[in-house]
């Protein structure tokens, strides 16, 4: 997309920003019936940003502009060697594989150059995994960086992205768990890196997959992952969390939507069409929940909004409970002898930062990077700091050879913006 296109597009979805909170809330009333109503307490919070400017601009104006992102967006464009693992319910899980570039000798790419200076990659294997409505493609900025340096694993979460849905949910009603998602995890790394080091790199919901994993797994921990990064993610106590609402906002929420959520994926059919009525609504809740500046590009945004649209209620539903249960403390010891990178965004309402705090307090190695004006979706919001920090994890857990240098990344210019706590 040129400069003038990019711009053009920018300053259309700029006046497109969305309807009022009241004609949304309204909206996803009348398409989903009494259920509606129980979501409006997200849905007011979440439109109130964008209010005024939703009401003075038209829907079908909106419309246009999110199609012309659709088509003119790069992100999730990327692809690798594909393949496929089964968990033990039978479940497919997608996975790619980006693999290394052949030795350039003298002739070493910018890339690789401004990463790892001209040293090779020793041969580990990066392991990315993605988070709650999110898929593989969310590690956009992170993958296109890493791409050729490293070898390099991206894997969709049962029921996202292009893995199959969970047998046990579908076929035999039992419940999701964090657990069963640490064993899909499992079942990716055996087929996709059987055998030598590994280093684990999680956003939320995948960053409580990996403590699944060493919780039922140490051994693998111990003799095969070399490093670990936990990037907006928590250990437990999830349900404590307010998501930016008021006290009387949060006890509602937390009484009724899981068994709103509930209903709603039992009427899926119908709730997917109310959520493509109410596109605007889902837009303004995403933008809230997801980022917190106000410069963010309005393609990353709309890319965002793709992912979460694409993920059905009846998985919404399913996964969410889940979260409430989680409650892995105990595993993070597993990770206590390796480099540990914990990085969250200052101002994320899902997985708040003091999560991030709390797993760096039993990680005293760890270190800790707090990007102040950084929502959930960090990777996406501020891709430098994290690409920066992932840069200088690998550097120290030996994926390159202890003399190579990092320049451009990591200590000055866009990483600027973090407060790194490494102790």
């Amino acid at each position: 997309m040129s400069e003038s296109s990019a711009e053009a597009v920018a300053e259309v979805v700029a006046s497109a920003a969305a309807a009022s909170a009241a004609e949304a809330a309204a909206s996803w009333r009348r398409a989903t019936g009494i259920a509606g109503a129980a979501i409006g307490v997200l849905a007011a919070g979440a439109a109130a940003g964008v209010a005024i400017e939703r009401m003075t601009v038209g829907r079908g104006m909106r419309r246009r502009a999110r199609l012309a992102l659709d088509s003119a967006g790069p992100y999730g464009t990327l692809r690798g060697l594909p393949g496929k693992a089964y968990a033990d319910d039978g479940t497919e899980l997608y996975y790619e594989v980006d693999e290394v570039e052949p030795d350039p000798g003298p002739n070493v790419s910018p890339r690789r150059r401004r990463l790892f200076g001209r040293k090779a990659p020793a041969p580990v294997t990066v392991v990315f995994c993605h988070g709650y409505c999110l898929s593989q493609d969310s590690w956009h900025f992170q993958r296109a960086a890493l791409r050729g340096v490293v070898r390099t694993v991206h894997w969709d979460q049962r029921s996202h992205g292009r893995s199959g849905r969970g047998v046990d949910q579908t076929r035999n009603r039992v419940p999701l768990t964090i657990d069963q998602l640490g064993r899909d995890l499992k079942a990716v790394l055996d087929a996709a890196a059987p055998d030598g080091p590994i280093v684990l790199v999680g956003h939320s919901m995948g960053g409580m997959t990996m403590m699944a994993l060493a919780a039922q797994y140490p051994e693998l921990i111990r003799d095969r992952v070399v490093a670990t990064a936990l990037v907006g993610t928590s250990s437990g106590r999830l349900g404590e969390v307010n998501f930016g609402l008021p006290v009387a906002g949060v006890n509602a929420v937390r009484r009724i939507l899981p068994g709103v959520l509930k209903a709603l994926g039992q009427q899926a059919e119908l709730v997917e069409k109310g959520r493509r009525a109410t596109a605007d609504l889902f837009a303004g809740i995403i933008k809230r929940y997801s980022f917190a500046g106000r410069d963010v590009d309005p393609a990353v945004e709309r890319f965002a909004e793709r992912m979460i649209e694409s993920t059905p209620i009846d998985v919404v539903a399913e996964f969410y409970p889940a979260f409430t249960d989680h409650d892995k403390t105990e595993a993070l010891a597993c990770f206590q002898d390796m480099p540990v990178l914990v990085l969250a965004g200052v101002q994320d309402l899902v997985t708040p930062s003091e999560h991030s705090e709390a797993i760096a307090d039993l990680l005293p190695e760890a270190e800790l990077v707090l990007v102040p004006d950084a929502g959930h979706l960090v990777i996406l919001e501020h891709p430098e700091v994290v690409t920066d920090r992932l840069a200088d994890l690998l550097t120290r857990a030996g994926a390159v050879p202890a003399g190579a240098t990092v320049s451009g990344y990591g200590t000055t210019g866009s990483s600027t913006s973090s407060t790194a706590q490494p102790r």
